[in-house]
């Protein structure tokens, strides 16, 4: 649970919780609450605590009740043996030892007429001086090093924030740890965070500024081990990228992107991957006005069986909850067409502290007592029964709350009063007890199971995506938020309102009070229609031996196949390499393969080499230009060519001469494709054309070759290729254009501009779900085809020009002319295996992913066997 992992409950009875909101506690010194009764003086020792707005007594009789007095409350007079303070109710303390009273007068006779003050404004301006003041006067201990070695990078005054609290002091950061040391000594001296231990860290807007840092030493928990906020930006970023720069070879920056492509292909489940959003939109745990946020995913909470394969039993994820409700909404948008600017549907937010503490409050009631000055709401408003709950979510005329991780986590206390808590009595006579739970839980683990697997269910992995683009998506804000039905108060959204442009510091302090009580908009992740996950489409079944005969599963023994072959790829081994030109011709060599021969464009030859022989068997001249790329037609009898003239060359292999010439481009054509008798040809002349070639015969000739198509670009296309079932077409262009056609209608599907420089290749994931390009800016770019999202983008540490891959795992040749194992699911490099001595220009993996060819700009062509 969030709460008690931040502040653990401890026998100690004082908790910043006792504090008034943006109230400070400062120090503490041993001292006697004195009590005077028919002239016989009582002392009670405890500690003497002074706090911004208020002194507080914490006995150290467990019996005796703990005291607090705010100055607005206090007068003082000063005994001079011994030193007394005493208040309005004549409640008097006496400090042990003399030698601080005076400096602890002085500052309660300061905080006193801070509290004064007239205005607010005023009054947090002067305990914000005395604080750092304080802070300036004092510094990290560095005796509090967990070692001498250690070399200190810098320190700065920051304050560590907790739900509902915040305690300043001092962060000081070495090449080994981070330390917090509390200006008070609360909750302990130092707390120290090994550099080597961190495994997240992320910036956080806090109080709609950005001067927060929380660290996670741990992968997956949504539980922060610490929170920190800064007074300046800049200090936040030094120590952010300092942090960083160390993680840099120990654990791997994630982005939305890449999250999105582990959750899309299955190695991270939804809730999983709803964690990972709510961090990266700057939720968190210790700020409850931007507590993590789920969805409600089950709208039936009657039924004694949940049947997860009803479509009807799961809440439709496309609308926010107050869209649910077709006469609600009604009733909300009458209400908003006759509103004034700013116009919302709704008045209040789905997530808030409120709304949070409501869901916490059997394990959090401190939290909830604090947020409401110390009493808890009306028993009927409590959270009583979970089915009523989501009943008021769809009907209220003001609820409009989503869930929060806990519903779906392991954690069952929140649900249960093991506290026995005095929570009230319902107007029906009855107890707040622990939460009702629906007919089809037996019991609060069951529930959270259930509800855990319905979250999981294949009903919401299909369309999850639609929630997340109404939270954290393009639906957010907008014309598409108001289409949706998803406009919220304009305060709850970033950048909605600028606090320090507010002169008056009353008017400032309340509408920053109201923006952090109303609730917070995630940050917007996605800008454009968030992708669809991917269904997985084969399962781990044992099989007999005589089924493996069958169609269905012999498609499936082959995509197991080639898994193990890509996940022992880093065992790909060269069993021989060859020379394919003496002199050092600049020209790419651009090959494709079909038994039993392999096809090799050095320069204006075309050179056919034998696998079986091991060496060149035949050469052919079509132009006194160079070649730029070659196929084979289907059949296997006929290669096609073309070259810098502008040409296409056809050419018999079982005849060895040139059949026929197509005059296709006005520029050279630099990428050919074949599918179904049509010839795809692309061309610096900013074209793709299509072109159909009649089926009969062995002897293509011209007039059998139609143009069916002309695809126009805005800049010359430097690659292409087609999905597997050849009913998509992409291309790459030498502005950076991504560009995704249908092959039917010759439309456009998706165009992104996602690369800063030339494109070298492109090609479609084996499940024609993304599409893979690398350029000239070292990037490689996974695209989603459905929505044209960029999902995953890695930054090279050099150039790659060509690639094969399954769409979770690239292997890719580059300017160093090694090969290179990238893992797209967590951006790395997996393995390097030396190859060329210049870079890799050209890459073949046979079907089975067991042989690889690569050839490079050394003029060297080196096949590769996968070794078991």
């Amino acid at each position: 649970m969030a709460f008690l992992k931040t502040q653990e409950r401890t026998k100690e009875r004082f908790s910043l919780l006792l504090l008034d909101l943006e109230e400070y506690y400062f120090e503490h010194h041993t001292a006697y609450h004195v009590t005077t009764s028919s002239k016989k003086e009582r002392k009670v020792r405890g500690s003497f605590k002074v706090c911004s707005r208020s002194v507080i007594f914490d006995p150290e009789d467990l019996a005796e009740p703990i005291l607090k007095v705010g100055f607005n409350n206090l007068f003082m007079y000063v005994k001079h043996s011994p030193h007394h303070l005493q208040g309005a109710k004549k409640v008097t303390f006496q400090l042990e030892g003399w030698s601080k009273t005076e400096d602890v007068v002085q500052t309660l006779l300061q905080l006193h007429r801070a509290s004064c003050l007239d205005k607010l404004g005023d009054q947090t301006a002067m305990i914000a001086a005395n604080l750092q003041s304080r802070l300036a006067r004092s510094s990290f201990d560095k005796n509090c090093f967990q070692s001498v070695a250690e070399k200190p990078h810098m320190e700065c005054a920051v304050e560590m924030v907790m739900p509902l609290v915040s305690n300043p002091g001092h962060v000081c950061i070495t090449d080994e740890s981070l330390y917090f040391q509390p200006l008070n000594g609360y909750p302990e001296q130092v707390i120290p965070i090994k550099l080597h231990s961190v495994r997240r860290i992320y910036k956080r807007r806090h109080g709609l500024r950005p001067l927060g840092l929380e660290v996670f030493c741990t992968e997956n928990d949504f539980c922060s081990d610490i929170y920190l906020k800064f007074y300046k930006t800049a200090d936040r970023d030094e120590i952010y990228y300092y942090i960083a720069t160390f993680l840099e070879n120990h654990v791997t920056e994630h982005t939305a992107e890449s999250y999105m492509l582990q959750w899309q292909r299955g190695h991270l489940s939804n809730y999983q991957y709803l964690l990972h959003l709510n961090n990266l939109a700057d939720r968190s745990c210790n700020d409850l006005s931007q507590y993590p946020v789920f969805p409600w995913v089950v709208d039936d909470y009657t039924s004694v069986r949940l049947d997860l394969s009803n479509a009807a039993t799961f809440r439709d994820l496309s609308k926010p909850v107050g869209a649910l409700n077709k006469e609600r909404l009604d009733q909300l948008l009458a209400r908003y067409r006759g509103m004034p600017e700013p116009r919302f549907m709704y008045g209040s937010h789905y997530s808030s502290p409120g709304y949070v503490l409501f869901y916490l409050v059997r394990v959090a009631p401190e939290h909830m007592l604090c947020l409401q000055t110390g009493r808890y709401d009306h028993a009927d408003r409590m959270f009583n029964n979970i089915g009523d709950t989501w009943k008021n979510c769809l009907e209220g005329a003001t609820d409009f709350k989503e869930l929060i991780p806990e519903f779906y986590g392991n954690d069952c206390g929140f649900l249960e009063n093991k506290l026995r808590l005095g929570l009230g009595r319902k107007q029906n006579g009855s107890l707040v007890g622990d939460v009702v739970l629906p007919p089809w839980a037996s019991d609060t683990r069951d529930f959270l199971q259930k509800h855990r697997t319905a979250l999981e269910s294949q009903y919401v992995s299909e369309h999850l995506h639609e929630w997340i683009d109404l939270v954290f998506g393009f639906r957010q804000r907008g014309s598409e938020a108001l289409a949706a039905h998803n406009v919220f108060h304009p305060l709850t959204y970033e950048g909605g309102i600028d606090c320090d442009s507010i002169e008056d510091p009353d008017q400032r302090i309340a509408m920053l009070t109201q923006i952090l009580e109303f609730g917070q908009t995630p940050t917007q992740l996605f800008t454009i229609p968030h992708p669809q996950r991917i269904t997985p489409r084969f399962q781990n079944i044992t099989r007999s031996p005589t089924s493996q005969s069958e169609d269905s599963s012999f498609e499936d023994l082959t995509e197991e196949s080639r898994k193990l072959a890509w996940a022992n790829m880093g065992n790909l081994t060269p069993i021989s390499s060859h020379k394919i030109h003496k002199d050092n011709d600049k020209a790419l060599i651009i090959f494709n393969l079909y038994v039993p021969s392999l096809l090799f464009l050095p320069d204006t030859t075309l050179k056919m080499f034998s696998k079986e022989l091991k060496d060149f068997q035949r050469s052919m001249s079509f132009s006194n230009m160079a070649l730029s790329s070659c196929l084979m037609l289907a059949d296997g009898k006929t290669a096609v060519c073309s070259s810098w003239d502008n040409n296409v060359y056809f050419y018999s292999v079982p005849f060895g001469r040139r059949q026929d010439t197509l005059m296709g481009h006005d520029d050279a054509i630099s990428q050919m494709c074949w599918f179904d008798d049509r010839l795809y040809t692309a061309s610096w002349d900013s074209t793709v054309k299509v072109w159909q070639c009649a089926a009969e015969g062995s002897n293509h000739k011209r007039s059998q070759f139609q143009l069916l198509a002309e695809l126009e670009h805005d800049a010359g296309v430097n690659t292409i290729g087609l999905n597997p079932a050849g009913t998509l077409l992409v291309s790459g262009c030498k502005d950076g254009a991504v560009t995704i056609w249908d092959t039917s209608s010759y439309g456009t599907l998706q165009q992104v501009h996602c690369h800063t420089g030339t494109i070298h290749h492109v090609a479609f994931s084996p499940d024609s779900r993304h599409v893979l390009s690398v350029g000239a800016d070292s990037c490689m770019k996974v695209t989603d085809v459905q929505t044209g999202m960029v999902i995953s983008t890695v930054k090279a540490v050099e150039e790659q020009r060509c690639f094969c891959w399954d769409g979770n795992s690239v292997l890719c040749g580059g300017r160093s002319g090694d090969l290179l194992l990238w893992d797209l699911l967590s951006n790395t490099v997996t393995q390097r295996i030396p190859a060329h001595s210049g870079a890799v220009t050209a890459m073949w993996m046979s079907e089975l992913c067991s042989t690889v060819i690569t050839g490079g700009e050394d003029r060297q062509i080196i096949f590769w066997k996968l070794q078991s």
